[in-house]
């Protein structure tokens, strides 16, 4: 059965705390498994969720700062012992091969699996498969970094009181599917534009065009709101977004589930978030990320 969820392993920015992890996010889409910045911990975080070195087919890093990277060395290492059999691919900033370098050969291990590296160098597609095309966009920190957005093929959805109004059924459905028209019937006689589904991993940054573009039309939004909104001044001198900067991003690019994350260790209530969210006019599904946290992508409107 295909699943499209995301599974929140860690929500802390800079250091862990009693309650929440170094940042980790492992995106499900139906049989592939997308892991994001994996920070100190990840591994630990992937067995309590019940996630396997199996179930990752890509690793996507948004930059080298340590809360977002120091988990590669134990996931790598995992994958390895594991001898995952297909290929991973790992995306990262290309101007932080240096320190991919080193935390992939961190310590001695048997390397059994071949990690295909494919760093980011620019704004662009990275990936197109079947189920999706991966683009990386540039985001605006202290330290190069990237955000990413994964898009669905739209698709087709047929309509069955059109398909008995042109006298279409059974086998000769499919072939209309396949073949684009049938005795005279097209295919847009009977079917419509089954918009794909789409997602976006927008970590630290200030508000910037490429915030903007990975967010547009999104049916969930993953974005850091390290700090509330009276806190401002704070988040534009460390490149990062406020509560209330990440919900109106949302609400203008039309998201339709918005999760924050990636929270400073100074705030102790999480639902200031949401209220700070709610008031600059996010009316959307809404949520606070929380550690082992599952959100399901959005069921198609």
């Amino acid at each position: 059965m295909s699943v499209r969820e995301l599974v929140v392993l860690g929500t802390a920015s800079q250091v862990p705390t009693r309650h929440r992890n170094h940042n980790g996010y492992l995106l499900r889409w139906d049989g592939e498994g997308i892991l994001f910045d994996p920070g100190e911990g990840t591994q630990r975080q992937m067995v309590r969720a019940g996630a396997a070195a199996h179930d990752l087919n890509r690793i996507c890093v948004t930059h080298f700062h340590g809360d977002h990277c120091l988990g590669l060395p134990g996931v790598i290492q995992r994958i390895n012992l594991d001898k995952v059999p297909h290929e991973v691919t790992a995306h990262y900033p290309r101007s932080g091969q240096r320190f991919f370098d080193r935390l992939r050969y961190a310590t001695a291990y048997r390397e059994t699996v071949g990690v295909t590296e494919a760093p980011v160098a620019e704004d662009g597609v990275l990936a197109r498969t079947a189920a999706y095309t991966l683009q990386a966009r540039r985001l605006a920190h202290p330290v190069e970094s990237f955000g990413y957005r994964l898009t669905e093929p739209d698709g087709r959805r047929m309509l069955p009181d059109r398909l008995a109004a042109h006298g279409v059924k059974g086998p000769d459905v499919g072939r209309l599917q396949r073949e684009g028209s049938l005795g005279g019937v097209t295919l847009d006689d009977v079917s419509e534009v089954r918009r794909g589904q789409r997602f976006a991993f927008v970590m630290d940054t200030g508000l910037c065009d490429g915030v903007h573009a990975l967010a547009d039309g999104c049916d969930l939004l993953v974005i850091e709101s390290t700090f509330l909104d009276e806190d401002e001044g704070l988040a534009v001198e460390h490149g990062h977004l406020t509560a209330g900067q990440a919900a109106r991003v949302a609400r203008d690019a039309g998201v339709r589930h918005l999760v924050l994350t990636h929270f400073s260790q100074r705030y102790s209530d999480p639902e200031e978030f949401e209220r700070q969210a709610r008031a600059a006019g996010f009316e959307g599904e809404l949520t606070v990320a929380r550690d082992l946290l599952r959100v399901p992508v959005p069921k198609r409107r």
